[in-house]
């Protein structure tokens, strides 16, 4: 992909300004444009890769996301192609929509390109496209939905259709429905469960804010755009701290292949003016993604993205994962609605959280605690109340950062009678550098977890409660990360040195100092942290000459306190 000269003068980061944003949508329209078929209502990529939908379905797909980024780019001669390709599509190309299939989620995204774009496309096709495009459209405004961000596509293609007069009783209700529906998901301080438990990820962003905010902004609802921007600015205080200081979004949740979509919500605050962020900073974060993702190949020679996270990778992968599912990053783009002369496209940037300090910031309510060493860039993210609805190394590992990925060994879990697994995780806090849980286990076991952090240094307790005596213990750190990133642990309280103990008579605590680093450390892991449990069962922490802290961790629950 040619790109543009870095200008390093207003982007001294990233050298991306919006020059290079333009470069990259045009570059990834041109590269897809040969993959069109069936009059362009159809984009097949290649690959071996097909989804549980089928090839049709995936082809759509293709054109819907594809669609999309082009409307944020506002390319009209694109949205040429687009328009033939959607008369070609209604006149029966395209599968219905019909209850919890994958066309409901890509009627979404070609209602919210028409909308954006209703001058340049819609309003220039004929009245028998239109019928025929609002007809096929329509189908979605009563189709089910999966109880999940998936009830906000009829809500966005009601939207639409409210709008050009077209069923404007049944959109309104769809609307409705769906703007209802997610209230029973919305946690507090701008977070989601992307349906019922407790699933925290990406799909925050780039859906459950998206969606809504966007709807009302395109509506002029000053009432919905009040509730839901006002949830989007708490959201985006905290997601910024989720981006490493070379670009990484964190490595956590599904549907990872979307990559550089993970800016959208950024995009989303500087376009409704709800963000608590600067324009520089709002630039730097999202330019530093982008440009981690392409310099790391996520755009193969054809100029195609791939399926993966850097280039191909079937770990991120889900069954629903076709060949254009990675075009879901084209909401990436939604930056570009703003005009050249936005202070977010004029503004020098500005470093972002992972640039500026040593941060421990407690998110209450995923209840996740994160680290961040100013040195080195790295963020991690402890993880001790998300997870799906079944074992899944993406949601419920205990810790996530910017520079690992979950490993096949099982990192940075407890394997209790050789079973990692870690469900039905309750929440006990987070507090200034520490964060709970407890969760069940293998062998019957019930485990009481706290970390405490300090600079790049953890402390993990664990204590095992209703497994049997003898019942063998085994604990993991980070998995090796490359790139010059160093993972240590050390055993502490319970465990031997190849990080293995057994179960007691009764509870057992097993304790291990952890560091996930990037570069040489200054300190020893050693030398770094005192870690000492006295007779009565409290840990007492001291971080060399930076202060102390004390911990109790029994069936209880978890008590942390300074100490002196």
């Amino acid at each position: 992909m040619h790109l543009p000269s870095e200008d390093l003068t207003l982007s001294p980061y990233t050298g991306y300004t919006r020059v290079h944003w333009e470069a990259v949508a045009d570059s990834l329209l041109a590269a897809t444009e040969p993959y069109a078929i069936e009059g362009g209502a159809l984009y097949q990529f290649p690959g071996t890769h097909t989804s549980w939908s089928g090839q049709l379905s995936d082809g759509l797909e293709g054109y819907a996301r594809t669609l999309l980024l082009a409307a944020f780019r506002r390319d009209e001669t694109a949205l040429e192609r687009y328009a033939d390709g959607l008369a070609a599509g209604v006149r029966g190309v395209w599968p219905r929509v019909e209850d919890r299939s994958q066309p409901l989620v890509e009627a979404a995204s070609i209602a919210l390109a028409l909308r954006l774009t209703r001058p340049l496309l819609w309003d220039r096709l004929d009245d028998g496209v239109r019928q025929r495009a609002a007809s096929w459209l329509g189908d979605a405004l009563g189709a089910e939905a999966w109880p999940c961000n998936w009830e906000l596509f009829p809500v966005t293609v009601g939207g639409f259709l409210k709008e050009i007069g077209y069923e404007t009783e049944a959109a309104g209700k769809a609307i409705d429905r769906g703007l209802e529906r997610i209230e029973e998901w919305y946690v507090g301080g701008g977070w989601y469960t992307d349906g019922d438990g407790r699933k925290f990820d990406y799909y925050n962003g780039w859906a459950m804010h998206l969606y809504p905010v966007l709807h009302a902004w395109l509506a002029d609802d000053r009432r919905l755009l009040s509730l839901y921007g006002d949830r989007l600015e708490a959201h985006l205080a905290d997601y910024a701290h989720l981006f490493g200081g070379d670009g990484a979004p964190m490595h956590q949740g599904r549907s990872l292949t979307y990559r550089f979509a993970t800016t959208a919500p950024l995009w989303l605050g500087a376009l409704t003016g709800r963000t608590p962020l600067t324009p520089g900073e709002t630039r730097r974060l999202a330019s530093g993604a982008l440009k981690y993702f392409l310099d790391r190949g996520a755009v193969n020679a054809d100029g195609l993205l791939t399926l993966g996270w850097h280039g191909p990778d079937e770990a991120v992968l889900q069954g629903y994962s076709g060949p254009a599912s990675p075009y879901w990053a084209g909401k990436a783009f939604l930056g570009l609605l703003l005009p050249p002369e936005h202070e977010v496209w004029t503004a020098v940037e500005e470093p972002g959280p992972a640039e500026r300090s040593d941060v421990l910031r407690a998110i209450s309510a995923p209840n996740w605690l994160v680290q961040t060493t100013r040195s080195d860039g790295v963020v991690r993210l402890h993880n001790h109340g998300s997870e799906d609805v079944r074992y899944d190394p993406y949601y419920t590992r205990l810790a996530y950062s910017t520079v690992t990925t979950p490993s096949p060994s099982y990192d940075n879990s407890v394997i209790v009678g050789g079973d990692p697994s870690r469900t039905d995780i309750e929440p006990l806090g987070v507090g200034d550098g520490w964060a709970a849980s407890r969760h069940a286990a293998g062998a019957g076991a019930r485990v009481t977890s706290l970390v405490l952090a300090h600079g790049a240094v953890e402390v993990r307790a664990h204590l095992v409660a209703g497994a049997e005596p003898g019942t063998p213990v085994r604990v993991t750190g980070w998995a090796d990360g490359g790139e010059g990133t160093r993972a240590e642990i050390l055993p502490v309280v319970g465990l031997g040195p190849e990080l293995s103990g057994a179960t007691g008579d009764g509870d057992s605590l097993f304790v291990a100092v952890v560091r996930l680093s990037a570069g040489v450390a200054a300190v020893p892991l050693e030398d770094a942290v005192c870690v000492r449990r006295d007779n009565s069962g409290v840990l007492h922490v001291r971080w060399g000459d930076e202060g102390a802290v004390e911990a109790r961790v029994d069936r209880a629950g978890v008590e942390v306190t300074a100490a002196p």
